[in-house]
């Protein structure tokens, strides 16, 4: 087969070393598939990667992006219940099958757990190769790009929310940074649980679209956001806090905590270290929860709430495959309310 354009990069470093380039066309085993992009969302996962994470190394010169829909072009003959022709989602985790962690639905915990466009080659392409287990049927219910915008972030928004931190009916839940993937899409799933939903944002336009996911107060993070929900609440505070941002909001959110809260963190946007006061923690009775994605049978569960309506993709800015560098810039500047989505079909 010909080649293929994509995106890649050669070393660590800032979105400068994003370099269109001509790729061979991925060749496919036996229990894969074939797929021709046709839009894969940006994550801070793909910033990371760019930049190096600690302890772990990418298959290079490295395609990253973790969320992609597109159009089954071939596939194994141990591919079953997937034609060529239908379009698709990727889930973005890989995992064995076979050991407890994923026979518990626990995927994320799997020893062999990788991540498309981590350990593997993603989606910024024209094409790529994915398990054929991995490949979800669409409806269109969504555009492609829509549907991009999902997995990755409802699945860990589920997994943090109604996996780890149990969340109930009727309990207040803190969701720091309305504006991201993440943020969007927890603040959609505690209301369809029935509850009563604070969210961070930092304009006022963040604010009416938070607002209109289901927000009920919408808090300023450049103040002190603990204090004003605090008042809001009697003194009485969040039950749960969803947490990804990091040194820059963890305090506040610890202090937002009512007793016996939990809070739920999936990521470390300005930093990885955090301080923790013992005392506050222990007579409180606090949990922290720390997620990391989730398993195939929560990402059913929020692709079948997607399906019916239930949740919404929210997609701020589209752009074409070759602009990856300026999409990932625009991710680092924060300036924007959803998903940004590279289109590539």
């Amino acid at each position: 087969m010909l080649n293929m354009r994509a995106v890649v990069f050669q070393k660590h470093g800032g979105p400068e070393v994003l370099q269109v380039a001509d790729l061979p066309t991925p060749n496919i085993a036996t229990n894969e598939a074939l797929i021709k992009v046709e839009a894969c969302a940006l994550n801070h996962l793909d910033i990371w990667v760019r930049q190096g994470l600690p302890g772990i190394s990418v298959p290079m010169p490295h395609v990253g992006g973790s969320e992609i829909v597109g159009i089954v072009a071939g596939k194994g003959p141990r591919v079953k219940g997937i034609r060529v022709g239908q379009r698709v989602l990727v889930a973005p985790g890989i995992s064995c099958g076979r050991c407890g962690a994923c026979r518990a639905g626990k995927d994320s915990s799997c020893p062999e757990f990788r991540i498309v466009g981590l350990q593997t080659q993603g989606g910024y392409a024209e094409y790529v190769s994915v398990p054929g287990k991995n490949l979800i049927p669409v409806s269109n219910r969504w555009k492609p790009e829509e549907w991009a915008a999902t997995p990755l972030v409802f699945l860990t928004a589920w997994h943090m929310l109604i996996t780890r931190a149990a969340l109930k009916r009727k309990e207040t839940v803190l969701v720091q940074g309305a504006g991201s993937g993440v943020g969007s899409a927890a603040i959609q799933i505690a209301k369809l649980k029935g509850c009563t939903v604070f969210t961070t944002a930092s304009s006022e336009e963040k604010a009416k679209k938070a607002k209109a996911l289901g927000a009920d107060v919408v808090l300023n993070p450049q103040k002190d956001f603990a204090e004003e929900l605090l008042k809001a609440t009697k003194r009485r505070g969040a039950d749960v806090v969803f947490e990804h941002i990091g040194p820059a909001t963890w305090a506040g959110s610890m202090r937002c905590l009512a007793r016996g809260g939990r809070l739920v963190t999936c990521g470390a946007t300005t930093g990885p270290k955090v301080e923790l006061d013992l005392r506050f923690f222990y007579t409180k009775e606090l949990s922290v929860l720390g997620a990391y994605m989730g398993g195939r049978r929560e990402l059913n569960q929020v692709l079948a709430l997607l399906a019916k309506g239930k949740l919404r993709p929210v997609v701020a800015k589209s752009f074409p495959l070759q602009e990856a560098a300026k999409a990932q810039a625009a991710m680092e500047d924060r300036n924007f309310f959803g998903k940004l989505v590279l289109k590539v079909a």
